[in-house]
């Protein structure tokens, strides 16, 4: 055994639990700067991951990809078997439009992070389950806090529902900015939506305007 590990590695759960009550309002324990987490230290933190059952259905952790100094930073609800077949969010049509959405406000895919809520995938594509969030958000959370983007785009009712912990529709929830952390959060319909109801996407393309006017200003201040 090596104890030295295993005392670092409790600490660091106890952590990422503390800052997701923390991010519920049910703890107000500032945490320690001595302890820093990187991206990829968080990667190989959870790389074994087995908090709830989903990780008996998967292929790869779908941690998230790109810049993990972006300004803009996407969150979708949980990968889909291709995606975790491969390791990465957002591939085939669905990420080909994700990268158009991206480049509507003329940026570049790797110039944005984007991650999931959830890392592994649930069975038949369903929605994940209260226990399963519960588990996963932690590091989500922890993702955010190590790039520090100065937009979010939650990408679908699943993900906006989440993140701003509300049953309101994404019909409803678009449109407008919220906070998130101090963080301006911007929802609005998941690509895969918009490959069924294409007329659906100029109100995305509304949407990303907006969040594009953000980023520009926030860079420039």
């Amino acid at each position: 055994m090596n104890l030295t590990k295993d005392i670092k590695e409790a600490i660091e759960d106890l952590r990422i639990y503390i800052e997701y009550q923390r991010s519920l309002g049910t703890l107000d324990i500032p945490l320690s700067d001595e302890i820093i987490m990187t991206i990829e230290g968080l990667r190989k933190k959870i790389a074994g991951c087995q908090r709830c059952h989903l990780y008996t259905g998967r292929t790869n952790i779908v941690f998230g990809t790109g810049n993990e100094d972006a300004d803009l930073l996407f969150v979708s609800g949980a990968p889909q078997r291709d995606e975790d077949i491969q390791g990465i969010p957002f591939v085939g049509k669905v990420g080909e439009l994700l990268t158009k959405i991206i480049e509507a406000i003329n940026l570049k895919r790797e110039d944005v992070y984007i991650t999931n809520i959830i890392k592994c995938p649930p069975p038949q594509d369903r929605d994940p389950y209260p226990n399963e969030i519960n588990a996963c958000e932690p590091f989500l959370i922890e993702q955010i806090k190590i790039i520090k983007p100065k937009v979010l785009c939650a990408l679908g009712t699943f993900a906006a529902q989440t993140l701003l912990k509300t049953d309101k529709k994404i019909s409803e929830l678009r449109g407008r900015f919220y906070s998130y952390h101090d963080i301006k959060l911007m929802p609005t319909y998941h690509p895969a939506y918009l490959l069924d109801n294409p007329a659906d996407k100029k109100d995305v393309w509304k949407d990303m305007q907006a969040i594009g006017i953000e980023v520009r200003s926030i860079a420039t201040v």
